[in-house]
């Protein structure tokens, strides 16, 4: 069956990096884009970045443009989500999940998600 599994969160001080990754099973992730979501306590879930298949084509929100980076290893069954810069705000709760539509940017176009991983960057 489909899985997506997120690791890498954690706390650090703010200006500090983490790197996301993201493990993917049960599909073949050169016919699927992927993309990272947030969730911070109290707002609505929000894109983030994405990628299409093949990693060519990447796609940032505003508030993370220059400071994340998206980027896949389909023979490794993994996506990455490389964060520079981190600030107080980029708090959240981070999912990674599988494009099933056509929009890279609406969640509602993306059909499995994994659990999450926990970023607190602390002022």
């Amino acid at each position: 069956q489909v899985q997506l599994a997120e690791s890498g969160g954690g706390l650090v001080q703010a200006g500090g990096s983490l790197r996301l990754s993201c493990a993917t099973s049960g599909y073949n992730p050169n016919h699927y884009g992927t993309g990272w979501f947030r969730q911070a306590p109290g707002k609505e879930r929000e894109f983030v970045a994405a990628a299409n298949w093949s990693g060519r084509d990447t796609y940032y929100s505003d508030s993370v443009k220059g400071r994340f980076t998206i980027s896949r290893d389909n023979a490794k069954n993994m996506v990455y989500l490389q964060m520079n810069g981190l600030r107080s705000e980029d708090t959240a709760i981070y999912y990674c999940a599988r494009r099933g539509g056509e929009d890279y940017y609406s969640a509602r176009d993306y059909d499995y998600w994994g659990r999450g991983t926990q970023v607190t960057v602390s002022s």
